[in-house]
């Protein structure tokens, strides 16, 4: 089989990367059984090893064992949420249980977690440096919280919610996918009212991309949004907003609705299982923030002066709106179009006159140039390294000591691409064995338009997933598990978010904000007023936010999910404390694929408001020291994101900060200081 399957064979390919043309979706099923079996040989090899365990014999042999699967793996989650398709769809459905009963099987073997066990008892006594007592206080924690320790009975038990969890996890997202692509608004003549050129020019593609005549708005937050803040057709806003919140709530096979329960009711179960009250509390026993009334505590303190801001946010749309003409309450699907009103109002600003200074093309650039300057790499164009797309551009990334590895850059939609944006890896760093470069991704979901130009927000979310690229990109660490982003949730938005402050310095917007006609930079007085607009609508994004992350809380807190009418239980919930009518949560349960497409952001969704006091804090060790590029403020940012899982995230980041965090810089940044 390896002579005719690409994947069970080495990759003579620039830089190791898949052969993408050669890879077929049946090529996938063999591979994952050969990878499967291979893995449990060397996991078997380990429990039966007659020699003492040590940390050689059993820490290192861990982390050696798998590789076959990772490198399978990895590819293949890629493609799926990258590429997808159907045949790929199909073949998740089909693995994604499969893999997760291996997974356990490797993590409730009882003769590896015994020696396991027996090393973490004298692990003082072994002489062990930093990153081995890390990764094996690590790995024996991993093993207790997949249920080593339990008895078989609940062991098996363990295994059929990690098998059932997978299948809805993987419902629950293609659900969401069939919602976004089965779903558009076709606009012509009178429809198009209020609408920009850069908007109608990415709805003009994505009609076509349809086989559709004209104008299309499709639920791609990159034309979804903007069509909210500019159509001047408050119908089809109504529809349009309508649309995008009902994903996953539709009556029949693609209905999240009834697998929110039974996900929350299984995630309950397990953590009962193993010793916790909630899964909420199981979850952030392992976490930075340590505790559910730690995390309720960091919402509460902004969850107040949020509302307070929204209050008056709203108070000043209704006055613009009343004056001209308009009667009633503001909607959800207002918000947008009254709230862009009053920027310009009130700041001069315009997302149409701004927009034409943000070419894709130089915020990439201005990305790459940001890590030159502060961390010495190079970012150079290969075209001849094999990508899975045509939108897909490959970059090795290279410093003074030579090759650091490879960044894939995916910025566009398409149809059946997962929505949002994120930052993966085909390949993580190491260097157990021998050196291993990474090979980081970037996925973003840019309306596609000729030239592709980006709001201010999408050029901050295209810093911000560079901003986890770097963290894979530059990891230095020994043993995979420790790799690059492989770090606690609430932690691992701390350099992507870090990263975004460099995007709105007035020497970016001079240097890379250049009108995609004249080249001309923005202008100072445009580029001042947007920086001075920074804390407009604060309220409402962060109302938007908090509630989500509120939400998800009480969620995973219920003490019984199974009985939960999901969306009784939001209007509830939200009734509860106090949400403004006129804001809808950025993310209602039936598509919140954060929390219920996977297990990542489950009880975690507060980790970006915890790491946003981290790198709101953080940055201003740049403004301390009156540089934002400050050669030793740099040198120990890259230390911090060369670090991966190698040090506790608290150490790591007082090393880098020299104290502790506080909330004032989050609190001034959102401008909720004297709301």
């Amino acid at each position: 089989m390896s002579e005719t399957n690409p994947l069970l064979a080495p990759w003579a390919t620039p830089f190791g990367l898949p052969p993408f043309d050669r890879i077929r979706p049946e090529h996938f099923p063999p591979a994952f059984a050969a990878a499967m079996a291979e893995h449990l040989e060397e996991v078997a090899a380990i429990g039966t090893d007659p020699a003492e365990p040590g940390f050689a014999n059993t820490i290192e042999a861990l982390q050696r064992s798998g590789r076959g699967l990772a490198r399978v793996g990895a590819l293949f989650s890629n493609l799926v949420v990258s590429q997808g398709g159907e045949a790929l769809e199909a073949l998740d459905r089909e693995m994604s249980p499969r893999l997760a009963q291996h997974g356990m099987r490797v993590a409730l073997d009882p003769a590896v977690f015994a020696r396991v066990a027996a090393l973490h008892a004298r692990r003082d006594a072994l002489g062990l440096e930093e990153d081995q007592m890390r990764l094996l206080e690590r790995t024996h924690l991993g093993f207790i919280r997949s249920g080593a320790a339990l008895d078989a009975g609940a062991k098996a038990r363990m295994t059929a919610i990690s098998e059932r969890l997978a299948v809805l996890h993987t419902q629950f997202g293609q659900n969401v996918l069939h919602d976004e692509t089965s779903w558009h608004l076709a606009l012509s003549g009178d429809d198009l009212g209020g609408l920009p050129d850069f908007l109608r020019d990415g709805m003009a593609t994505a009609a076509a991309e349809r086989g559709l005549a004209g104008f299309a708005v499709t639920l791609s937050r990159s034309l979804i949004e903007p069509f909210l803040a500019f159509s001047a057709r408050r119908d089809l806003r109504e529809v349009a907003y309508k649309a995008w919140i009902a994903r996953g709530t539709h009556p029949g096979e693609h209905d999240n609705r009834p697998l929110v329960p039974e996900i929350l009711a299984l995630r309950q179960e397990r953590a009962r299982l193993l010793g916790y009250g909630s899964f909420a509390e199981f979850r952030l026993a392992d976490s930075m923030a340590g505790t559910v009334e730690a995390v309720q505590g960091l919402l509460a303190e902004v969850w107040e002066p949020a509302k307070r801001k929204a209050a008056a946010e709203r108070d000043r749309l209704l006055a613009l709106a009343r004056a001209e003409g308009f009667e009633g309450a503001i909607a959800p699907w207002d918000w947008r179009f009254y709230a862009e009103k009053v920027r310009l109002a009130d700041y001069a600003l315009d997302e149409a006159e701004l927009k034409p200074f943000f070419v894709f093309d130089n915020i990439q650039q201005a990305a790459f140039d940001t890590a030159t300057r502060l961390f010495g790499v190079t970012f150079t164009p290969r075209p001849d390294a094999p990508v899975y797309h045509p939108d897909v551009r490959a970059y090795e990334v290279r410093d003074a000591d030579g090759h650091v590895g490879v960044f894939l850059a995916d910025p566009y939609a398409r149809a059946d691409k997962r929505s949002g944006a994120w930052m993966s890896s085909y390949r993580d760093q190491e260097n157990l064995d021998a050196p291993v470069s990474p090979v980081i991704v970037n996925n973003n979901n840019f309306a596609k338009s000729e030239p592709v130009l980006l709001s201010f927000d999408d050029a901050e979310t295209l810093f911000h997933e560079f901003g986890h690229a770097l963290h894979g990109l530059l990891s230095r660490v020994r043993y995979p598990a420790q790799s690059g982003t492989s770090v606690r949730r609430d932690f691992v938005e701390l350099p992507s978010q870090i990263y975004e402050h460099w995007m709105a310095l007035p020497e970016t917007l001079r240097r890379y904000a250049l009108h995609h006609r004249t080249g001309q930079p923005v202008p100072e007085a445009l580029s001042a007023r947007l920086l001075s607009a920074r804390g407009f609508n604060q309220g409402f994004a962060t109302v938007e936010y908090a509630s989500s992350a509120l939400i998800d809380m009480a969620l995973h807190s219920h003490p019984a999910p199974e009985t939960i009418d999901i969306e009784r239980f939001e209007a509830e919930f939200l009734a509860g404390i106090g949400m403004p009518a006129e804001i809808g949560m950025r993310h209602r349960s039936a598509h919140f694929q954060h929390l219920f497409a996977g297990g990542g952001y489950a009880a975690a969704y507060y980790a970006y408001l915890w790491a946003e006091v981290l790198d709101a804090d953080g940055f201003e060790a740049f403004t301390e020291a009156g540089d934002p590029f400050d050669p030793a403020v740099a040198a120990r940012l890259r230390t911090l994101l060369s670090a991966g899982d190698t040090r506790d995230p608290m150490e790591l980041y007082a090393a880098f900060r020299g104290r502790a965090p506080s909330t004032a810089a989050l609190l001034r940044g959102r401008a909720l200081v004297s709301a």
